[in-house]
C-alpha cells in the first residue's frame, strides 16, 4: 500500500503539472487542485461505484468527449496508461515514446500479421501524445458522406482549434518541399489551411511556437471539475450485461476494470434509460472488448470460451491501415528539425508530407541501439527497413541493420524523409482476439495493397516523390551528383537507403511499395457505421452502449486522422447531451 500511496503522489504532481503548465493562461494554486480532484489512480478507485457515463479509453475521441459530457453529467473516464511524461513533450524527443518497448510504455508495440511494426497509444491523450502533431479537416465530401450535420461539425473542429492548434513555422526544407511539390504539379498552392482539399498547403500544428506539445488530454481542462472522475492504470476487461423487461436486447449496465494490483473494481451506470457505456478505445481496443464482453462473431468467441451475447459477426472486420512508404533523401547541408507541416494532397489519390533534422536530436550510435529495441521508429534508420521486406524484419535481422547505420558516418543522416500515404485505402482486414487477456494486443491483419487501386495509388505517389527530388526548388537540399535513381538505390554513396536485392538487380515500382511499406498509424475500422454501430454510434443488438473512435471510421479521413476522431468526440458529446434534455 505504501508503493500505491507513493505512486498516487507522484501522479498528482505530474497532474498538477500537466493540467497547469498547458494553460495558455497561469493558474493559482487553488485552481489546479480543483483541476486536480478528478484524476486518481486505479489503486485508489472505489471498489464499487456510479455514473451517468463510463467512457473507456481516455485518447484522442474520450478526452474531449468526457469533457463535454461531464458539463451536465456524472461521467468516468478510463483510461489503462498514465500522464504523458516530459520527454513526450517536445519535438526534438518525438521518436523517445516510440522506441520505448518497456511494459510501461505510453506506445504499446504491436506487430501486424502482415510483418509490420506498429504501436497505439497507451496513456492519457492517446496517439495526440505520439504523433508528428499535424493538424488537418477532413474534407466536405467525407463529412457529407458520413452523414453528419456540417454547422456541428465545424463547431466542433472550431472548439478543438482553440484549445490546441497552432500555425507553425515553415522551415527552409520544408519551404523547398512546398516549392517542390508546385514544381511537380500538386497545384495549386492552398498556403495555410485547416481544409482538406486538392493541391499544396500548410497545415495545423499541436505543437506550440516553442515546440511543445499540446494533446487531447488539454480538453479536460475545459470538464466540470465536479462531473469528471478520470481513473489511470484502469484496464477494462468487460462491459456488464443484463436483460431487462420490455427490452429485447441484452442492456449495458457497467463494467469491469482492473488495477496495476490485479483487483477488480466494478461501476455500474446510475438507473436511468439515458445513462450509457461508451467506447473510445481505438481501433483495437473497442473491437477486442466488444469481443471479450460477448458481443462478436460467435464461432470466433466460442472457440476463445467467451459466451456470444450477441452473434455480431462484423465486429473487428473491415480494419485497415493506411499504407506508407518513405525515403530519405541525404542533404549537402545541414538540416534543421521539422515534423509534418507541408502535404501535398494529389488527384491520384496520394498525400505527400515530409520531416526533417534525421536524429530527432539522439546521437546516431543511441539511435540505432533504439532501432534495434523497436524495429519501428520513424527515423532515418529506417530507412533500413527498405532492406527488409515485412515479413523478413525480426529483431535479429533490424539488429544488423542497426550495426550497419551505427557505423556510418554521421554525414550520412543528414537530410531528411518526404514520404506519401494513399487515400483510403480500400484493402482492409481484420481484428480477432489472440487471447482473453484484455492487456494483450489482439491479432490484426491489414492486407496492405491486397486491392490493385491501393497499388496503383503508392506507384503514382513514388512517382511524385522522384519528381520532387529532382525539382529544382529541392536542388538546395540534394547532392549535385545525385540521381533520382541513385538516392533509391545506391548503397555506396547513399547507404541510408539501402534496399531488398533480386537476382535481376532491378524491381518493379510495384514491388518496391510492397517491399518498403510501413505504418504512419492511422489503422482504423473494426467497429464501421451501419455494421457494428448505427448513425448515432449506438451497438446494434444491445442497448446502452455506443462506440465513438477511429473504430468507426471506413476511410482515414483528410492526411491525418487526429483532427475528425477530437473532433467525433466533441461532436458526439453535444449530441448526446441534446438528446438527453430532449428525453
Amino acid at each position: 500500500m505504501a508503493l500505491c500511496r507513493a505512486i498516487s503522489a507522484a501522479l498528482v504532481l505530474a497532474a498538477a503539472v500537466l493540467l497547469g503548465s498547458l494553460c495558455p493562461v497561469a493558474l493559482s494554486e487553488d485552481e489546479r487542485l480543483e483541476n486536480l480532484r478528478f484524476v486518481q489512480h486505479a489503486s485508489d478507485a472505489p471498489l464499487v461505484s456510479h455514473f451517468n457515463y463510463i467512457i473507456v479509453g481516455g485518447g484522442t475521441s474520450g478526452c474531449p468527449l468526457a469533457a463535454t459530457l461531464s458539463e451536465h453529467s456524472r461521467v468516468l473516464l478510463l483510461e489503462r496508461g498514465g500522464l504523458p511524461h516530459a520527454n513526450m513533450s517536445s519535438q526534438e524527443h518525438f521518436t523517445d515514446a516510440l522506441a520505448d518497448t518497456s511494459p510501461a510504455s505510453p506506445a504499446q508495440r504491436f506487430v501486424s500479421e502482415d510483418g509490420v511494426v506498429n504501436a497505439r497509444a497507451r496513456v492519457l491523450g492517446g496517439g495526440s501524445c505520439l504523433n508528428a502533431g499535424f493538424y488537418t479537416r477532413a474534407s466536405n465530401e467525407y463529412v457529407r458522406t458520413a452523414g453528419w450535420d456540417p454547422r456541428l461539425v465545424n463547431s466542433s473542429y472550431r472548439w478543438v482549434e482553440r484549445a490546441l492548434v497552432f500555425r507553425p513555422g515553415v522551415p527552409p526544407w520544408q519551404a523547398a518541399l512546398r516549392d517542390a511539390l508546385l514544381e511537380a504539379g500538386v497545384t495549386p498552392d492552398n498556403g495555410f489551411t485547416f481544409d482538406h482539399v486538392t493541391g499544396t498547403k500548410i497545415g495545423g500544428t499541436i505543437f506550440d511556437g516553442n515546440g511543445q506539445r499540446h494533446t487531447a488530454a488539454d480538453f479536460l481542462r475545459h470538464a466540470r471539475p465536479r462531473g469528471l472522475t478520470v481513473v489511470l492504470y484502469a484496464t477494462v476487461s468487460r462491459i456488464l450485461f443484463r436483460s431487462q423487461e420490455g427490452v429485447p436486447y441484452p442492456v449495458a449496465y457497467g463494467v469491469v476494470f482492473g488495477d496495476p494490483l490485479g483487483v477488480q473494481h466494478r461501476v455500474y451506470l446510475r438507473d436511468g434509460a439515458k445513462n450509457e457505456v461508451i467506447l473510445a478505445a481505438g481501433t483495437l481496443g473497442s473491437p477486442q472488448l466488444l469481443m471479450l464482453s460477448g458481443v462478436g462473431p460467435q464461432a470466433h468467441l466460442e472457440a476463445h470460451g467467451i459466451q456470444a451475447l450477441v452473434d455480431q459477426p462484423m465486429v473487428g472486420q473491415g480494419v485497415a491501415d493506411n499504407p506508407m512508404n518513405s525515403v530519405f533523401i541525404p542533404s549537402p547541408v545541414p538540416v534543421g528539425l521539422s515534423l509534418v507541416q507541408v502535404v501535398g494532397i494529389t488527384k491520384s489519390g496520394s498525400f505527400i508530407e515530409g520531416v526533417s533534422g534525421s536524429e530527432f536530436g539522439i546521437p546516431v550510435s543511441d539511435s540505432a541501439r533504439r532501432l534495434a529495441a523497436s524495429f519501428g521508429l520513424f527515423s532515418p534508420q529506417t530507412g533500413q527497413l527498405g532492406t527488409l521486406p515485412p515479413k523478413q524484419r525480426t529483431p535479429e535481422a533490424l539488429q544488423r541493420a542497426a550495426d550497419a547505420m551505427r557505423r556510418l558516418d554521421r554525414r550520412a543522416f543528414r537530410g531528411g524523409f518526404i514520404l506519401e500515404k494513399i487515400l483510403g485505402p480500400v484493402s482492409t482486414g481484420h481484428v480477432e482476439l489472440r487471447t482473453t487477456d484484455p492487456r494483450a494486443n489482439p491479432a490484426v491483419l491489414f492486407n496492405y495493397f491486397q486491392e490493385a487501386e491501393d497499388l496503383e495509388r503508392c506507384v503514382r505517389g513514388i512517382q511524385t516523390i522522384e519528381r520532387v527530388i529532382a525539382s529544382r526548388a529541392f536542388s538546395n537540399f540534394t547532392y549535385s551528383n545525385a540521381s533520382v535513381e541513385s538516392i533509391f538505390s545506391d548503397s555506396a554513396n547513399f547507404p541510408v537507403n539501402l534496399l531488398p536485392r533480386h537476382a535481376n538487380d532491378s524491381r518493379s515500382p510495384e514491388q518496391y511499395c510492397r517491399e518498403t511499406v510501413m505504418t504512419i498509424w492511422h489503422y482504423h475500422g473494426g467497429c464501421h457505421v451501419g455494421a457494428v454501430v448505427d448513425d448515432d454510434y449506438r451497438v446494434f443488438g444491445v442497448r446502452g452502449l455506443r462506440v465513438i473512435d477511429s473504430s468507426t471510421f471506413r476511410y482515414s479521413p483528410g492526411t491525418n486522422p487526429q483532427a475528425t476522431v477530437m473532433m467525433l468526440g466533441r461532436y458526439m458529446g453535444v449530441k448526446i447531451q441534446a438528446e438527453r434534455w430532449r428525453k
